[in-house]
């Protein structure tokens, strides 16, 4: 059977803490239903809304009460966390369920970045919560934060989003695949980190959750990235009167319409240069998909098949 990595989009999760854990257990049946047919599973997971309510309740205290302030990488490290147990929790109860006898387990994952990223020199993230226009030159100049008006509501730090090199813990994630269990990884695009001389360092930026998916696929030598967002296909002519939507793509014709911008730079565009990076660097294929059609998608029945 196959090694599969799965990238869950936030259609997946929720926005509060009792809507996810709602929402997991749909999830949870998706991807149980590929590991009960002997597939390898591995789990990524985005964390836009989770990790910036963490940021926003750790700027409230720090503003209020004055508690020690959390740095942005340790937010992200919480929000894997509490991501992590509610997927690996729904999981384990499906497993359960259908009486099939494999584990599950989150791994808190660290991501290699290179410190000399151009993403650094124009930080675009915006994150944590809102400041006039004087707390933002305060933290400019106590703190060094970047920071950027936001749409007339008033002034967000922003960090950068810089290229996923290397999965810290791959051996670990593999290790534990490799003897059958349900691994989620990678959370978030994972915790950034840079190589110092004293060893692997946090660094505050935020990571495209598609693109280290895609890094991890390689890395492990999966046989299929499989990307789960809100369609069932990747779509030309988006919400236009001639959409149309593609059963199937080559690396030639994804190239050709992303020049065209097809794609929308916050939403598909990514999606299809994750698949790209992995069906290059690879023999295998990319496929982008609802979670509702996963399985369906892996018997060529949906979603879209993104190939050589």
């Amino acid at each position: 059977m196959s090694k599969i990595v799965i990238a869950l989009g936030g259609n997946a999760l929720g926005n509060t803490p009792e809507e996810q854990l709602e929402l997991v257990k749909n999830t949870a049946k998706s991807i149980v239903s590929l590991a009960a047919e002997g597939h390898n599973v591995i789990v990524s997971h985005g964390n836009g809304p989770q990790v910036g309510m963490i940021n926003l309740a750790m700027d409230t205290a720090y503003k209020t009460v004055k508690s020690p302030e959390m740095p942005f990488a340790e937010c992200g490290a919480m929000s894997e966390g509490y991501i992590g147990y509610h997927l690996q929790q729904s999981i384990i109860n499906e497993l359960k369920q259908r009486n099939i006898k494999r584990s599950c387990v989150s791994v808190i994952t660290q991501t290699l970045v290179d410190a000399n990223d151009k993403a650094f020199e124009n930080p675009t993230k915006p994150i944590g919560s809102f400041y006039s226009k004087e707390e933002a030159l305060k933290l400019e100049k106590e703190k060094g934060f970047q920071m950027k008006e936001d749409a007339g509501r008033g002034y967000r730090r922003v960090v950068a989003s810089p290229k996923p090199l290397k999965i810290i813990e791959l051996e670990a994630i593999n290790t534990l695949n490799e003897n059958g269990s349900i691994v989620i990884a990678c959370g978030g695009g994972g915790i950034p980190v840079i190589e110092t001389s004293e060893g692997y360092k946090g660094v505050a930026a935020v990571i495209d959750k598609d693109r280290t998916s895609a890094c991890l696929a390689k890395d492990l030598k999966a046989d299929i990235l499989l990307i789960l967002t809100a369609v069932e296909n990747v779509c030309i002519n988006y919400n236009k009167p001639n959409e149309k939507a593609l059963t199937s793509l080559t690396v030639m014709e994804a190239k050709k319409y992303i020049e065209a911008g097809e794609f929308a730079a916050g939403s598909m565009l990514p999606k299809i240069e994750a698949c790209l990076d992995f069906v290059q660097n690879s023999e295998h294929k990319a496929i982008i998909t609802s979670l509702e059609k996963a399985k369906e998608a892996l018997e060529g029945k949906a979603g879209t098949i993104i190939k050589e």
